[in-house]
């Protein structure tokens, strides 16, 4: 079963963005972050929740989309997410984040491969900005952002070819992801 849900959950970028998500589905998302592993169990990630096209709104200008894709500027209107989680670090806590946010963020997105949705982690952000525009207070550091909401676009893995990584999208809008093969990832040390 995980292993379906992790095949399943790529980087989706365009939504069906009338489809909302839920602020109760959100908190779901939230509760399986905060259950999950944290360095020296600091717990120092606080979430910032966005489910409703106002707030969205403030939130999207902030992003870059698909860095591969150099002639899509991200989802046109009516394929933007319908909902948005921030992912800050309380510097009271730690100024070290280390791989927490990972953590929450690969588990808010399984999560959200079992509720049906989509959504792509995005660390390309105007954080100040975003800041601006939310006003989260200085205390928090602006980690990453997940767009979240139902997937309006077929995503295929397939093998790297020629040592290509970059990810596309051909003719049909199809995006197709490149994977290394398991050969190519384990050493025989």
């Amino acid at each position: 079963m995980i292993y379906e849900i992790i095949k399943k959950n790529r980087s989706y970028r365009r939504f069906f963005q009338d489809r909302p998500v839920p602020e109760e589905a959100l908190k779901d998302l939230i509760e399986l972050a905060r259950l999950s592993p944290s360095a020296a169990n600091l717990q120092p990630l606080k979430f910032v929740l966005s489910s409703t096209p106002d707030r969205n709104s403030l939130i999207f200008p902030c992003l870059a989309w698909a860095g591969y894709l150099k002639d899509w500027d991200g989802p046109e209107e009516g394929e933007r997410p319908s909902a948005y989680i921030v992912i800050l670090g309380d510097t009271e806590i730690t100024t070290n984040f280390s791989v927490n946010h990972g953590i929450a963020a690969q588990s808010i997105l399984a999560g959200a491969t079992e509720m049906g949705y989509g959504g792509c982690i995005i660390g390309s952000v105007q954080r100040e900005n975003l800041r601006a525009r939310l006003a989260i207070p200085e205390q928090y550091e602006i980690l990453l952002v997940i767009a979240l909401g139902v997937p309006k676009e077929t995503v295929v893995l397939e093998e790297v070819r020629d040592g290509d990584i970059r990810y596309w999208r051909d003719k049909d809008g199809v995006h197709h992801v490149p994977k290394r093969s398991l050969g190519d990832l384990i050493l025989n040390l």
